[in-house]
């Protein structure tokens, strides 16, 4: 009978203990689902899907295209002005000493300080449109600027520039090369005269 009783007794404590063990496995898992979903509330916000339009016009028609890109996507808008900017004169590409010939013909002077070149709030954009004119093949340099100056990390940047015959060329991966960061599209080349039906179009065929 003893016999049975201290059995009984060894089986009860044996019970007893792998609850226990069970138990302490239990809270474990808890504190540690605990420690992740306090991990993520607290990790930094990348975005919150707006759209910025960034770009810098020369003669208006850039302004035009990013106007309409605004438009369609809902976007914020951030125009590029030059600290010292743009004359008409200056803009001539058909006189060898006008300002935009020169820095054509001597990067070092393609440096352009610009009266803004971060946008505020910069870290809630998911999507960052950048349009330039076409200067000699390339980006207009004065948005060499902004993007030197700016992370694009985790952000979709797509270039898109304006022309009265030349195409984007390597403008956009130009651009991208100065940057390091970011994940770059193709981009678009528009004519002069574009009309808003167009780009809406080119923005609704991106899928974003």
């Amino acid at each position: 009978m003893m016999k049975k009783i201290l059995m009984l007794a060894l089986s009860s404590l044996m019970v007893l203990g792998l609850a226990a063990c069970g138990n302490t496995n239990g809270a474990d898992a808890s504190s540690s689902v605990s420690k992740k979903t306090d991990t993520a509330a607290q990790a930094p916000a990348k975005g919150n899907g707006k759209t910025l339009v960034v770009y810098y016009s020369a003669g208006g028609h850039t302004k035009n295209v990013a106007n309409y890109i605004a438009k369609a996507t809902n976007g914020d808008v951030l125009e590029l002005k030059p600290a010292n900017d743009y004359t008409d004169a200056d803009l001539d590409y058909n006189n060898k000493d006008s300002r935009v010939y020169r820095e054509h013909d001597d990067a070092s002077l393609r440096d352009i300080p610009l009266v803004k070149d971060k946008a505020d709030n910069w870290e809630g954009y998911d999507t960052v449109f950048i349009g330039y004119p076409i200067w000699w093949g390339i980006a207009a340099w004065p948005v060499d600027t902004f993007v030197k100056h700016n992370d694009f990390s985790g952000k979709t940047v797509i270039p898109f520039a304006t022309s009265a015959s030349s195409g984007l060329g390597d403008s956009g991966r130009q651009l991208q090369q100065m940057a390091g960061t970011g994940s770059w599209l193709e981009g678009k080349r528009f004519p002069s005269n574009a009309s808003e039906s167009d780009v809406q179009q080119w923005v609704q065929s991106l899928n974003r």
